[in-house]
């Protein structure tokens, strides 16, 4: 099991502190989603009062931004309520810790060659100088990276309050009885949802189909899809699904345009909506459509309108998910019993895949 970090002395001790600030930045510069950030503020506040020492990475992965997080930093001040620093190299924060002031982010940890390598030497750079390694970024746990895993094994490690809680959350959610839960799955990235689905064959009553998913069944069943988008690999990766499995619900009706399917339609929706409404647990991560546009975004809307006003426990997750629902104004994410910070991670989890950042925290001993 994870370590439990409430049960350590933290007073003085140096703690290099995994974080999740990979959130979307306007062309302006300015934080357009901050849900991932503020939930970063209960670890850091809990080290911060129990007198440790905290350095925090974290990686940018949007290319068509500044790889950078020095322009971010006033916000995070704000967000997190605690003045933050800014330290540029890894050698830099030695120097830093001898002379703290307050918490430091080091600039985007993925401009080191070493990171995504695993690199065990780059891990030993990073672990230079501290006591301890708290993993509060479970949106990176699916990563074999030198900051989620080689780290681990150079530093007495724990999970944040963040890993916990995710961690805790859909365990039950795969270990809660099928009777009356649903999955919903939609978007595009098909090959990290369709194991997923697999997994949830024999633990969910309904799992309701639509995205590039839905696109991908059709085909294989021999349908013409025109020119949606599909997956090239169809056959691979629906390969031992029974795709006439009646727990599968695909839509019945669609949104086209141009010869490509770009939502749901409203004979779906209407069945959608029913089979959420009779429900008692949700799990959904992608949307129904390309929401981006207002003109096919009726039915990502009317679906997530239905999850809120159901009584069922509601567990949401993936960035585009948690995009479209920021977009429907009159949509109130808190109405979500769990909204998920993990898009791949969730999925993996959910597909019942070991997770290196969990695995190397001891999570599955």
């Amino acid at each position: 099991m994870i370590k439990n970090l409430r049960q350590v002395d933290l007073r003085n001790k140096k703690v290099l502190l995994r974080v999740d600030f990979d959130v979307p930045v306007s062309d302006r510069g300015q934080i357009e989603e901050s849900f991932r950030i503020k939930k970063q503020k209960e670890t850091l506040d809990y080290l911060v009062s129990h007198g440790a020492k905290v350095v925090m990475i974290a990686h940018i992965s949007d290319q068509s931004v500044s790889q950078s997080f020095a322009s971010l930093i006033p916000q995070l001040h704000i967000l997190l309520g605690h003045e933050i620093n800014f330290i540029k190299t890894v050698p830099e924060i030695g120097t830093y810790l001898e002379n703290y002031a307050s918490p430091v982010l080091l600039d985007n940890i993925r401009q080191n060659l070493g990171e995504e390598k695993n690199d065990p030497e780059f891990a030993k750079q990073l672990a230079t100088g501290f006591d301890f390694y708290v993993n509060n970024d479970f949106a990176v746990c699916h990563r074999n990276h030198a900051s989620v895993s080689a780290v681990v094994g150079l530093l007495p490690s724990y999970a944040g309050f963040l890993v916990e809680e995710e961690v805790v959350k859909l365990r039950d959610v795969i270990n809660s009885s099928k009777d009356g839960k649903i999955l919903i799955m939609g978007g595009a990235k098909a090959s990290t949802k369709i194991p997923v689905i697999k997994n949830f064959l024999g633990k969910a009553g309904k799992i309701l189909i639509s995205g590039v998913i839905a696109n991908d069944i059709l085909k294989a069943k021999g349908q013409d899809v025109g020119d949606s988008v599909v997956d090239k690999n169809v056959l691979e990766l629906l390969s031992g699904l029974d795709l006439n499995s009646p727990q599968l619900v695909m839509p019945k009706d669609f949104n086209i345009s141009g010869n490509k399917i770009l939502d749901i339609g409203p004979e779906s929706i209407k069945e959608f909506s029913e089979i959420i409404k009779n429900s008692k647990m949700i799990i959904w991560n992608g949307p129904m459509g390309m929401f981006e546009d207002n003109k096919f975004a009726e039915g990502t809307r009317a679906i997530a309108q239905a999850i809120v006003d159901s009584s069922a426990f509601k567990v949401v997750g993936g960035g585009d998910t948690i995009a479209a629902i920021s977009k429907f104004r009159n949509i109130d994410i808190s109405k979500f019993d769990f909204v998920s910070t993990g898009g791949g991670a969730m999925l993996a989890f959910l597909a019942g895949e070991k997770l290196p950042g969990l695995e190397e925290l001891n999570y599955y001993e």
